[in-house]
């Protein structure tokens, strides 16, 4: 018998962290790209927002302020958790929520700030962020169309207490089908939300409150996996393209582009701009015949919307975008010459009229 020593652990981790080694350095990648402490997956970025709600405790009785001029899932997100969402208009140009108006908004029932980055663009995260603290209420960001848009070199998404992302095929970085992800710093938050998604159960089994089936799928999380290593090239490839149309399109009569605020990195989800003049609706017609296909994002403010028809809400600049608001086509692979061809058709429209 071989009696020579052998140190035998109490614990050994090493075999099975080596058979999932690849998963974990995805999760650790997925993490630090953001730089947060916790990036918790979810079903799709509304459940993100929810969740994100509920963590914090906001429900009925409660306001949260938010912009009109966005996805019906930001607003509907307050409104699941039974929550008064307080309609604060926008900048016309960023087309993102107003700090000034967003203070002058607070009341003495106002739980939570949530601004969009809208577009791709960040909001005014700085004066937002100050806003709240000095008011001791919870920012929670809504990234769900900003996923690697940066604020002083900073991620979007992780200067408030919460930041909420989509994972929808058509966002910057998308997966097959529904997914989202919240992002924090707390970990008592972090803890809360993990339960949340999982029926109100931080041990299997063993339920402390109704919560939501809301996981990502691991379908999904694969193919996020596979994606976010180019996110960063493609959000660059998309500034770049938006770069050659701004430079094409300036000075086109009734055309306004939009800006990017120094200090920030817009990922261009959407390139939108603004046609003046009550012809949004007619350059998009005449583009649709020579098949070339544009968007509008969005043609009612929510707070114009039947719904929330009893919103107590003044917001003339969202109620303007929503008449000039244009999505132009925009692919991080979209060529110079498909640009060329759209701007063309633009300005003969312009010059037309």
């Amino acid at each position: 018998m071989d009696h020579r020593r052998t140190d035998i652990p109490a614990l050994d981790l090493a075999p099975e962290l080596a058979e999932v080694a690849s998963d974990l350095e995805a999760a650790l990648r997925r993490v630090i790209y953001l730089g947060v402490k916790h990036a918790i997956g979810v079903n799709s970025g509304t459940d993100a927002l929810v969740l994100a709600l509920r963590a914090l405790g906001v429900g009925p009785s409660d306001e949260v302020i938010t912009t009109p001029f966005t996805f019906f899932a930001t607003a509907e997100s307050i409104s699941s958790v039974g929550a008064l969402p307080v309609f604060v208009d926008i900048d016309i140009e960023s087309f993102n929520i107003r700090p000034d108006l967003v203070e002058r908004a607070i009341s003495e029932r106002t739980r939570a700030i949530l601004p969009v980055h809208l577009f791709g663009a960040p909001a005014d995260i700085a004066a937002l962020g100050s806003i709240a603290r000095r008011h001791k209420i919870a920012l929670v960001e809504d990234a769900a169309q900003a996923f690697g848009a940066l604020d002083q070199d900073r991620h979007v998404g992780t200067f408030g207490v919460f930041g909420a992302y989509s994972f929808f095929p058509s966002k910057n970085l998308g997966c097959l089908g529904d997914g989202g992800l919240l992002s924090t710093d707390d970990d008592d938050l972090a803890a809360h939300v993990r339960a949340l998604r999982a029926h109100g159960a931080r041990k299997k089994y063993f339920n402390e409150f109704v919560g939501y089936n809301s996981r990502l799928d691991a379908l999904q999380a694969a193919f996020l996996r596979a994606k976010l290593p180019h996110v960063d090239e493609w959000n660059e490839a998309r500034r770049k393209a938006a770069s050659r149309y701004c430079v094409q399109l300036r000075g086109t009569p009734g055309i306004l582009l939009p800006p990017e605020r120094r200090g920030t990195q817009h990922v261009f989800h959407q390139f939108t701009i603004r046609v003046t003049g009550g012809r949004r609706d007619a350059l998009r017609e005449y583009l649709a015949r020579r098949g070339i296909a544009t968007m509008v994002y969005y043609p009612t403010p929510l707070h114009r919307l039947p719904v929330y028809a009893g919103a107590e809400a003044r917001c003339p600049a969202a109620e303007l975008a929503s008449t000039e608001v244009l999505s132009l086509p925009l692919w991080p692979r979209i060529t110079e010459d498909l640009q060329s061809r759209i701007v063309s058709e633009i300005r003969e429209f312009c010059g037309a009229h």
